[in-house]
């Protein structure tokens, strides 16, 4: 009987803060202002676990986590920017969706440029190297290869 006692009070204790904060996000929810704060701060932050999402766009516990944080210091009363810098201080510039250009950001926004520059160069090369290969090989027929040639195509088409 004392297990079952110990083990109903401890559920109720599992359970009570998740009822709580479903309730605290019900009262955030009520306010239109602070819905659209973390809204527009839900967008400029990148999901971590998924990577290629906002944690606007993401169901990932994690993005889930990120927006309750984000509501807990939007009730506190912590402005745009000191919720974006605590969470890059957190998880470092790669969170921010459109990540600053500086030194360590670099290879971020210049990446995708430089291996498109290099796939342009690669293919340039290829079709460079392919044109003179065709030129080498590209010779005309001699009299014999000719006259083959001109068999053949009289048994294709017998006129």
């Amino acid at each position: 009987m004392r297990a079952l006692y110990f083990a109903s009070l401890l559920l109720g204790l599992w359970m009570a803060p998740a009822h709580a904060s479903s309730t605290y996000e019900a009262a955030i929810a009520d306010d239109p202002v602070a819905e659209k704060r973390l809204q527009a701060l839900s967008k400029e932050l990148r999901c971590l676990v998924c990577q290629n999402e906002t944690i606007a766009d993401s169901n990932a516990e994690l993005a889930v986590d990120l927006r309750r944080e984000i509501r807990g210091m939007i009730h506190d009363g912590r402005s745009d920017n000191e919720i974006l810098e605590f969470m890059v201080t957190r998880y470092g510039d790669f969170v921010l969706y459109r990540p600053p250009v500086k030194a360590i950001t670099l290879l971020l926004w210049g990446g995708p440029i430089a291996l498109l520059l290099i796939a342009v160069l690669a293919l340039r090369s290829y079709l460079k190297r392919r044109s003179l290969l065709l030129a080498k090989t590209d010779k005309p027929l001699s009299a014999d290869e000719m006259r083959r040639a001109e068999a053949l195509l009289k048994e294709l088409d017998p006129k």
